[in-house]
């Protein structure tokens, strides 16, 4: 199970991971939820960017994390399109600093729960947020990150 991804760099971070740590992050979702090779977009913005498509799709007037557009065929495909990932990079340095997490470690958060709802995952409901949640805490154990629900100061 392997994920073909097309990254699109539009923004000035200089802290943006690399294709192979993106790869990672999304091959593993796709590794653990036993799902065929599939392709995705994720295209990394600035807050102007962030903040006009979470406006434009969401009626929200800030730019968040990641926007996550699943995409869907009318007719079968040969192959796995999951759509498209949209990350804001200022907004996941911010989060990142603010809740004292290691930027590596929000973006591969960030990267698999985006993955997850291309996959059909969502959060809505409480019970629906805690299997989201407890598949995010697995994938992201098993790249060596740490639970991104815990409470910072419960991290030691």
């Amino acid at each position: 199970m392997t994920a073909t991804l097309d990254i699109q760099i539009a923004s000035t971070a200089c802290d943006i991971p690399s294709q192979q740590q993106f790869s990672q992050w999304v091959t593993s979702v796709l590794k653990h939820l036993a799902q065929p090779d599939s392709e995705m977009t994720i295209r990394v913005v600035d807050s102007d960017e962030g903040l006009q498509l979470n406006h434009d799709y969401r009626g929200k007037d800030y730019a968040t994390n990641v926007l996550s557009f699943p995409f869907e065929s009318p007719v079968p495909l040969p192959l796995q399109l999951l759509g498209d990932l949209v990350i804001c990079a200022p907004v996941v340095s911010r989060e990142a600093t603010e809740q004292n997490k290691p930027l590596v470690a929000h973006w591969a958060h960030l990267v698999v729960h985006g993955t997850l709802h291309l996959l059909g995952y969502d959060h809505i409901e409480d019970q629906q947020a805690e299997q989201m949640e407890q598949l995010e805490r697995d994938i992201l154990a098993g790249l060596g990150y740490a639970d991104p629900y815990a409470e910072a100061d419960a991290i030691t």
